[in-house]
């Protein structure tokens, strides 16, 4: 049996170390500290799929969205078009999506998905929505509306500069 020492120091290992006090209440922080452990408990859980696991609302975006040039797709998800193009080029060697030229237009892409591309999206898209169930445990459908209407106005801002 622990002492309760050893029960407290158990405890106290589990617990977060505390942030300076100016960044207690930042939005930023949490945004990121959820974002790195919502990442890492999906890694953890699906397979790679040459790499698309890490590019899934990349590669969301594609399937809803075929046929898009690269430099929409960088603006889509925040990236330079020049930290896509290797992303793109993973996922095409790995037969996930594939680039056709641009009619009219020989030094523009457009980005296609596969059909084995679209099939490793529906499995990880089934594999991040039993994982998103995870993360709003305890929310309410009111609550979690509330949530994703808030952040989608937090995108706004920051896409906004």
């Amino acid at each position: 049996m622990q002492s309760a020492a050893q029960l407290l120091a158990d405890i106290d290992a589990e617990a977060p170390l505390e942030l300076q006090p100016s960044l207690e209440r930042s939005v930023n922080f949490r945004l990121r500290m959820a974002q790195i452990l919502a990442y890492k408990s999906f890694e953890a859980k699906v397979p790679d799929h040459g790499g698309a696991a890490r590019y899934l609302g990349l590669l969301s975006i594609i399937c809803q969205n075929p046929g898009q040039s690269q430099i929409k797709l960088a603006e889509a998800v925040g990236l330079q078009r020049s930290s896509l193009v290797p992303i793109l080029d993973k996922m095409e060697a790995n037969g996930i999506l594939e680039r056709r030229a641009v009619d009219g237009d020989r030094r523009s892409n457009a980005v296609w998905p596969t059909d084995h591309g679209q099939a490793v999206v529906a499995d990880l898209t089934a594999q991040a929505l039993e994982l998103e169930m995870r993360t709003l445990d305890g929310l309410s459908a009111e609550e979690t509306d509330q949530l994703l209407g808030l952040m989608d106005r937090v995108i706004t801002n920051l896409r906004r500069g």
